[in-house]
């Protein structure tokens, strides 16, 4: 097993908005608001969309004593304002940033950053909400797969690197955040400040894919029930 949880970067999910945030938004409760288009990926067929339902999730909860029905009740108000549900994170950039629908793309934090670098500061800015979910994006060597190729070892290799002060320079530079604490430091003022829930408080991947977004877990039934 590789060091922290075999996730050589860390992430969380972030809203992206138009040059000067028109809307006002500030956090989760500015996005479920009536008339409030977004654009976020379907979590049936994303990951990134189902860290994106869990961050929205544990915000919900937070701020309804830990009541699940206000938490289903405020995630159906985002669903309902979503104006498309892409398969996949890259899609959903690709509707907001090129396609110019919605107002608020729910993003992964390091995709955000790089919209800015590539399509330019003076068209969008990052909203980094109150509270979000520690992304911890796993890797790991597919050894069937390798063994079948004769790559194992330079699999192995490259994930190990991954951990390197080298490769972690390269990750704070694409604005993932780095597992090596000194190289997190030096990167951390690029990132602004916020509370982070993580899976484990769901009782891991496991027990969360099951009771949200296994097929008639709540996701099926707050999408369905909300459109």
């Amino acid at each position: 097993l590789l060091p922290n949880n075999s996730s050589p970067y860390l992430s969380t999910m972030v809203f992206l908005v138009r040059k000067g945030n028109p809307l006002g938004v500030k956090d989760w409760d500015d996005i479920v608001k009536p008339g409030v288009s977004i654009v976020t990926p379907n979590p049936k067929t994303s990951g990134g969309a189902r860290w994106n339902f869990l961050a929205a999730w544990g915000y919900a909860l937070k701020h309804n004593n830990n009541d699940e029905a206000a938490a289903k009740v405020f995630v159906n108000k985002l669903f309902k304002n979503a104006a498309v549900l892409d398969t996949g994170a890259r899609g959903s950039t690709t509707s907001f940033v090129e396609r110019e629908i919605g107002d608020v793309l729910i993003t992964w934090e390091n995709e955000a950053y790089l919209v800015l670098r590539e399509f330019g500061a003076d068209k969008f800015e990052i909203v980094t909400p109150s509270l979000s979910i520690l992304a911890e994006p796993p890797v790991a060597v597919v050894e069937d797969y390798t063994r079948k190729h004769g790559t194992t070892e330079v699999a192995t290799e490259y994930l190990t690197f991954l951990y390197s002060k080298e490769a972690q320079e390269i990750i704070g530079k694409n604005f993932y955040r780095p597992v090596d604490k000194e190289i997190a430091a030096k990167y951390a003022k690029q990132f602004k400040p916020l509370e982070l829930i993580t899976i484990a408080q769901f009782g891991g991947w496991e027990a969360a894919q099951k009771k949200f977004f296994a097929d008639e877990g709540v996701f099926d039934e707050i999408y369905g029930s909300g459109k």
